[in-house]
């Protein structure tokens, strides 16, 4: 496999500026508005009428895998996602926010500034649909039956003969992503800090 620049990578993979919009691709980081459930499938319930953004200085992880899926909000429509798990991470300086709909207001949740105490998470699944940062895989597995994934959560598991992708671990700097939803075993959110902004900010524009 060769790097962005075409020089040949072993054992590990790096692509400069990686962006996706469904698989393959990578992502993990939380949703705290949208909620987390202990070992539930992040497609497992209607999500909301809106996307949330969220950003990080860097994400850590061990045990990822990504295949195809879909979400449905509670009126019924299908939104296709990249649903991506992991099974331990830990994110610096995570930015989280959403834009009421029909209105200038915002909610931005933020956590995880201090670099010696970032927010970490365990058992996470993200249904999302698009990323962008710098990401470092190893031992990256490109095209493998979504249903034979087996280095991410124990729920984390596609349909037989879906595309899936898995790697020993992932680093993404710059993450910014767009997604659905997301759900975790547990989420601690060192110096969490709460606000409503009514000018709508965003973690990223």
């Amino acid at each position: 496999m060769n790097d962005a620049q075409g020089s040949p990578v072993l054992g590990g993979t790096r692509w400069r500026r990686f962006a996706v919009a469904f698989v393959p691709a990578v992502a993990v980081v939380g949703a705290i508005v949208v909620g987390m459930a202990n070992g539930a499938i992040a497609a497992s319930f209607s999500v909301s009428g809106s996307t949330f953004k969220v950003s990080a200085d860097k994400l850590d992880g061990t045990g990822f895998v990504q295949y195809g899926g879909t979400v449905h909000d509670k009126a019924g429509n299908i939104h296709p996602v990249a649903v991506s798990g992991i099974k331990s991470a830990s994110l610096s300086n995570l930015c989280q926010s959403v834009v009421v709909p029909g209105t200038p207001i915002s909610l931005v949740i933020r956590a995880g500034r201090d670099p010696n105490h970032p927010a970490t998470a365990t058992g996470l699944l993200i249904d999302m649909t698009q990323l962008s940062g710098d990401a470092t895989f190893q031992n990256i597995s490109i095209g493998q039956d979504a249903s034979t994934l087996d280095k991410g959560p124990s729920t984390a598991v596609g349909q037989a003969g879906g595309f899936g992708q898995q790697a020993d671990s992932v680093v993404i700097t710059g993450l910014h992503q767009i997604a659905w939803s997301t759900s975790a075993g547990t989420f601690a959110l060192n110096g969490l800090d709460l606000s409503v902004s009514v000018s709508g900010e965003q973690c990223f524009t």
